[in-house]
């Protein structure tokens, strides 16, 4: 097909079957994930009296520190699977693995055996990741790959902007924490069938290449120093990125009043129907961040389309730095929400950036496994911020109500990002004008 740009309309019209397919697994499979990580550290630390388990908020950070990290490890090894055995064998083992793993998760109570269930959904959901990707790479061409790759990205904050704010918020009200983690296994379980019934293996070259040769790739990168630093350094900007799973979860439902939102919405609901009875819950902190992405994105992305990678993601992550110390301000729910919004337009400005100087400062022949391996910005953040968290809250908040403290010392992670990058950029960074 010609590279020639494509309007919107065209554009559309020019995808295949497969294309649309796998972009409404996606928006299942994310939906049923973030629904789940919108509300299970709280499921996890609350009391058994308001329908939790009772877990304490160190042994809950300590399994998100190993269950989350899975979800940008496995995808390294996942993708090189699918290229050797095939995209529907290997979707079939990660729909069937994630279901599962949701539903005995559904049916735990103890610390240790829910763990394990975890452990089997997060493999399932990393084996998942690369394959949605990799078929919408091969479903596309110059022509409309940015639209493709743009509907995936909003279908991925469609899917957590939704179900937290209509299916989480209504399973919880009506049944319980737990039935959410069953809402999950439904909602990942049943693509087995459009797998099965409607999804085509995509045309790919035949891959031989082993386990072992793709754990080689691991020792070639892990011999880049500059690109193992730089992503060290980015990942930090993580450790903020997965508070909005933990301890910002934790300190609305410890300290912020959201009376005066409720009010609002319901004063704006009463126009429609009689009577509303809105609130905002901890779900809805994925549905802020979802939502101000959908929102801005496209805005975004326009503003940055021409500007330098590394001063780009350096001014995201001071934005983002900006929205966390704006939660030390005041409790007051519109400060709260105040500074959600304006992580995620830290979080917006930055991501796609990092990814896009990930690509130009690769070797040529190996720009595909560097951009792998630039997932491990995840596995160090998660890695850390789980734990880190947890702790920190329990010390600065639950013995020293100082909430404040948290904040500014997670402002300060985001400042320590920003010094080690534009260390970076002046000691590590290729010289090329264009970075």
């Amino acid at each position: 097909m010609s590279s020639e740009k494509l309007s919107f309309k065209e554009g559309v019209k020019t995808f295949p079957r497969n294309f649309w397919t796998v972009i409404m697994m996606e928006f299942f499979e994310r939906g049923s994930y973030y629904g789940v990580m919108a509300v299970l550290t709280i499921y996890l630390t609350n009391s058994t009296a308001d329908g939790g388990l009772g877990f304490s908020k160190e042994s809950v950070g300590f399994l998100n520190s190993v269950t989350r990290p899975l979800l940008y490890i496995i995808p390294i090894l996942s993708g090189a699977i699918a290229d050797r055995y095939g995209y529907r064998r290997t979707l079939m083992f990660a729909f069937t693995v994630m279901s599962l793993g949701y539903f005995v998760s559904f049916q735990m109570t103890s610390y240790w055996p829910l763990f394990g269930a975890l452990v089997i959904t997060m493999i399932g959901a990393g084996t998942f990741k690369p394959i949605i990707s990799g078929t919408i790479a091969r479903s596309t061409d110059e022509s409309n790959s940015t639209l493709g790759f743009g509907i995936f990205y909003w279908t991925i904050n469609l899917g957590a902007f939704l179900f937290p704010l209509f299916l989480v918020n209504f399973l919880k009200e009506s049944f319980g924490f737990s039935y959410i983690l069953l809402m999950a296994a439904v909602g990942t379980g049943w693509l087995i069938l459009p797998n099965i019934f409607i999804y085509k293996e995509p045309d790919r070259p035949k891959s031989n290449k082993t386990m072992g040769q793709v754990l080689m790739d691991v020792v070639l990168v892990l011999k880049d120093f500059r690109f193992i630093i730089l992503v060290a350094i980015y990942s930090c900007f993580w450790i903020l990125y997965f508070q909005m799973f933990d301890t910002v979860l934790w300190y609305l439902q410890d300290y912020v009043d959201m009376a005066p939102i409720n009010e609002s919405v319901n004063a704006f609901l009463s126009l429609f129907v009689d009577s509303p009875d809105w609130k905002f819950d901890v779900e809805h902190v994925t549905v802020i961040n979802a939502g101000t992405i959908i929102a801005l994105q496209l805005i975004i992305s326009r503003m940055v389309q021409h500007t330098k990678a590394l001063p780009t993601m350096i001014t995201g992550i001071a934005i983002g730095s900006v929205g966390m110390a704006i939660l030390a301000v005041s409790m007051h729910p519109w400060v709260f929400i105040l500074g959600i919004i304006i992580f995620s337009v830290g979080e917006m400005t930055a991501h796609p950036k990092f990814i896009s100087y990930i690509g130009l400062i690769a070797p040529e022949d190996k720009k595909a496994l560097y951009l792998g391996y630039s997932f491990l910005y995840g596995v160090l953040g998660s890695l850390i911020g789980g734990v880190l968290g947890a702790y920190l809250y329990v010390h600065y908040v639950d013995n020293l109500h100082q909430p404040a403290t948290l904040w500014i010392i997670f402002t300060f992670i985001g400042v320590f990002t920003i010094v080690g990058l534009l260390l970076y950029n002046k000691y590590l960074a290729p010289k090329k004008s264009d970075k």
